[in-house]
């Protein structure tokens, strides 16, 4: 450590500045009204029939107001005298076992007493044919045992591969209630051909499960709902595309380009599907994805507890903390890499001793020349960006941006005795 200290000791963090970007902040005040409106249209609202054994499949995503969606379901489906449970639909998330996957609903706050219904989790799968190009297709056994299913979902970009339909209810379909085998399959031949497969597959099982209905929402870019739609099973596949539409004009974005330095302070499955979205930070693990940000090195903190250890996304990175390092689960996170085949954001970056070495590191090797000028940015995640930090030398910018509103004046960055970074500042 006292090489690494040297080596990078005497390098000057610039002085950092807190301000806000400012997006569009539309939201929906009461999510569990909006859902309950949903579910009692004549059109949704005949598909369920009392005595029905309901399966509401749930991600592991960290969807905005997740345990009151999933409440406001399992409530709207009771008053119509139906009997809903809870599968997780998370492919090979919760290293891919049924104990994991109960674990991590857990964690976002689904519990079966928060939300009023059982959770039946299980990594078996009922198989329902092949695709043309000889690709399996399964589907979740207790879900497959229902009287029906519906599927619960935020819809926005995926972080792997663009296409008409990304991230959404196709996908939870697909991939989420395929769990690990099911989620394998489509993942198969690489994502330049997810696109087809995720639909193809999703074709099948609406043609073949008692799918009743999806449950979509877009989130604006401050992670508050500002749509809620309850659509028909038959028409997830027309009215996907339009919701992804909305949902990437309300994608928020770092308003500083290029970077030298991006200062990530946590990393996380809450977040985004590779801890760090690529939407934000410019870094993806397939050039199917182009994000608008240049950073010459990113550098993340921490890593949330809510993931259970999946770092998924960490090989993104140039320099991470020997405290995230050791709070990997290597097994959660190289079963979600293995699944997906695509095995980069499973490489482990440069590990530094304390978060003042991994930020010095970062700074020491981002090759500006002149370092009075660095254009540094510091995030808490990549799902909150609506209050960062700037680096002095981008005060102009920010002064001359109506969409920027300077919070505080440029302090110098604290840390801790054992190297710690003084604790985020900003209200999300």
């Amino acid at each position: 450590m006292e090489v690494l200290e040297r080596l990078v000791g005497d390098i000057a963090l610039p002085k950092m500045v807190r301000v806000r970007q400012k997006f569009a902040d539309d939201h929906i005040a009461d999510v569990a009204g909006a859902v309950l409106q949903g579910l009692r249209k004549p059109e949704i609202a005949g598909r369920v029939t009392p005595g029905m054994s309901i399966a509401i499949a749930v991600g592991s995503r960290g969807l905005a107001d997740l345990p009151i969606l999933v409440a406001a379901t399992v409530k709207g489906l009771k008053e119509a005298g139906a009997e809903p449970f809870i599968v997780p639909a998370m492919g090979s998330h919760g290293g891919a076992t049924a104990e994991g996957q109960a674990l991590l609903l857990n964690g976002l706050g689904v519990t079966e007493e928060a939300v009023g219904a059982p959770i039946r989790s299980s990594m078996e799968t009922v198989s329902l044919g092949k695709l043309p190009n000889g690709l399996p297709v399964l589907m979740d056994r207790h879900a497959m045992e229902a009287d029906g299913i519906v599927v619960l979902n935020r819809v926005k970009p995926h972080t792997s591969f663009s296409a008409p339909i990304e991230s959404g209810l196709a996908k939870m379909i697909t991939i989420g209630l395929g769990k690990q085998e099911g989620a394998a399959s489509c993942h198969a031949m690489g994502f330049g051909y997810m696109a087809d497969n995720v639909v193809d597959m999703a074709r099948i099982k609406l043609d073949k499960c008692r799918i009743l209905f999806g449950i979509a929402t877009v989130e604006n870019s401050y992670d508050r709902i500002c749509r809620v739609e309850v659509v028909p099973a038959e028409s997830i596949l027309d009215e996907e595309p339009a919701l992804l539409k909305e949902a990437k004009q309300r994608l928020p974005r770092i308003m500083f380009n290029p970077l030298d330095v991006l200062v990530v302070d946590r990393m996380g499955k809450e977040f985004s599907g590779t801890g760090m979205d690529p939407n934000i930070t410019g870094r993806a693990s397939t050039s199917l994805v182009q994000g608008s940000l240049t950073t010459a090195r990113m550098v993340v903190l921490d890593l949330t507890a809510k993931g259970g250890g999946n770092a998924t996304g960490i090989g993104l990175a140039d320099v991470t903390t020997r405290k995230l390092f050791n709070k990997i689960d290597l097994v959660a996170t190289y079963a979600n890499h293995i699944t997906s085949t695509v095995l980069s954001g499973a490489k482990i970056p440069m590990i530094m001793e304390t978060e003042r070495l991994a930020i010095m590191a970062a700074v020491r090797t981002c090759n500006a020349l002149d370092m009075s000028k660095l254009r540094m940015v510091r995030i808490p995640n990549t799902l909150h960006i609506g209050e960062i930090q700037i680096s002095e030398s981008l005060l102009g910018e920010a002064k001359a941006n109506p969409a920027v509103e300077i919070l505080g004046e440029p302090e110098a960055m604290t840390f801790d005795a054992a190297g710690e970074l003084a604790e985020f500042a900003a209200a999300h």
